[in-house]
């Protein structure tokens, strides 16, 4: 993709052939789509420059939290057989008699600890739970940290994905997140349409240097990163504050939401409501519930959920986000252990699965480190075309203007039966994506104020240049290139 244009042939207007036949739909609709993506470029570079570094530090962070945080998450040594789950989590609750069972993580290998999650702790996060690491093999406690979402998240990747988030701004801070993902498709698909409409000897970058090579380098990396951009923008605003909802919405009309187990249980037949409040109740339960839940074929890794109240079930499910997916749940009832509901991930509907794949995949976690390093390889692509981006604004500015603005005007030239279509396409667009539309009428709006001014004053201001000294210079940076 490419922030600024190529001074050769972007921003001169194509005249009308000799024989009078009308230009191209292309030659027509190439000075928009350019002014388009140049001032896309400038004004919202710095928002994906941002979440291009955050979220490639999001990807590593995977690996940093197994180093920083070994001695919690691993046993220090391998046993024979592993201790039943209710002695595991009686010995967490004995070190740490505060707050309630949130869910317990049995130990998912050999060498891996038990997360006994407690909800309601002083000095933790409400939102979050403080994670009690046990040997599973001798019910040795060897620490608690505060955890954070499905993920479990450690202190360390807690911070650095809020950072990425939101900025640690909370629900206000979404706003940059959603607005860098709502246009990082945008000014991909400008930037593949431009470059793919340079004539094939002008997007060489060996033997060529200056703005050419900068634009040959942008526009290289740029083609080959943006399937990938394409990717991290569909699937960062499926859980975005705005755009998500509507999409949330939307995939609810077609009856393609993820769905949810019943967790109602039975008559408990005077069953100890204690489940509910991590009481011994719970802990005795534990194994038969578990249990029940491999019964059923649910394998390593999962998550046991108490029963909110005494009118529910234990919900057991699994939390394999890598590939192959690993997402079937079952309820049990805490009185007779008997499954009473099951959801298998096989029966989701499609839109259901793609979204999780989707955000399993953005956050690095669906192929593990082969994810991961093509997340960071993708972060580091955007980083450097944001900085070639800007060079080239410098560079077309030479000595006599810092990055000279695309001329306006452009979409006078679209034929209406192109235009037309196109503002439809937009408004539906910018009503789905709001973080899109708004930003773009916003600059329509005072694109259109700044020419009107401009032109009461007798004159069509491009950065202090009339348009024919413009036109003018153009044609010797032509001539230059």
């Amino acid at each position: 993709m490419t922030i600024a244009p190529s001074t050769e042939t972007d921003e001169t207007r194509k005249p009308v052939t000799p024989d009078g036949a009308t230009k191209s739909a292309w030659a027509s609709l190439r000075p928009l789509v350019l002014r388009l993506h140049f001032y896309a470029g400038v004004l919202v570079a710095p928002f994906l420059l941002v979440a291009a570094l955050t979220g490639g530090l999001y990807a590593a962070s995977f690996q940093i939290e197994k180093i920083v945080y070994a001695d919690e998450m691993t046993v220090a040594k391998v046993g024979d057989e592993k201790l039943p789950i209710s002695e595991q989590v009686a010995a967490a609750r004995k070190a740490h008699p505060e707050g309630t069972i949130a869910a317990v993580r049995p130990s998912p290998a050999d060498d891996a600890t038990t997360r006994v999650m407690l909800s309601g702790v002083k000095g933790v996060d409400e939102t979050d739970t403080l994670a009690v690491f046990v040997d599973p093999y001798t019910a040795e406690v060897r620490g608690a940290l505060e955890q954070y979402g499905a993920t479990g998240a450690l202190p360390l990747r807690t911070w650095i994905d809020k950072l990425h988030a939101n900025l640690h701004l909370g629900e206000t801070g979404r706003l940059y997140s959603e607005l860098a993902a709502s246009w990082l498709w945008v000014i991909s698909a400008g930037g593949l349409v431009l470059w793919f409409g340079r004539r094939r000897a002008q997007r060489k970058v060996r033997g060529t240097s200056g703005r050419r090579r900068t634009l040959g380098l942008h526009g290289t990396v740029g083609v080959w990163a943006a399937a990938g951009f394409f990717f991290l923008s569909a699937t960062g605003l499926t859980w975005s504050a705005y755009a998500g909802a509507n999409i949330d919405v939307l995939r609810t009309e077609l009856r393609q939401a993820t769905p949810a187990i019943s967790a109602a249980a039975g008559d408990h037949g005077g069953h100890d409501a204690g489940a509910a409040d991590g009481g011994a109740a719970a802990e005795g339960d534990l194994d038969k519930i578990l249990a029940a839940a491999r019964a059923k074929g649910l394998g390593d890794p999962v998550e046991i959920v108490p029963p909110a109240d005494a009118s529910s079930a234990y919900v057991v499910k699994q939390v394999q986000r890598s590939w192959p997916t690993k997402q079937d749940a079952v309820a049990v009832d805490p009185s007779t252990a008997e499954v009473t509901d099951t959801l298998r991930f096989a029966d989701f509907p499609v839109l259901a699965k793609l979204t999780r794949w989707g955000i399993d995949a953005h956050t690095g976690v669906l192929f593990g480190l082969v994810n991961q390093l093509l997340l960071i390889a993708l972060a580091a692509s955007l980083v450097l075309l944001i900085l070639w981006g800007y060079r080239m604004w410098w560079q077309r500015g030479r000595a006599s203007a810092f990055g000279r603005p695309i001329p306006r005007g452009a979409w006078q030239q679209v034929p209406p039966q192109i235009l037309v279509p196109a503002l439809a396409v937009v408004a539906v667009l910018g009503y789905f994506v709001p973080l899109l539309g708004i930003p773009l009428a916003a600059f329509i709006a005072v694109d259109v104020v700044l020419g009107e001014i401009a032109h009461r004053k007798g004159e069509r201001s491009y950065g202090g240049r009339t348009e024919a000294k413009q036109s003018v210079e153009q044609g010797v940076e032509q001539g230059a290139e």
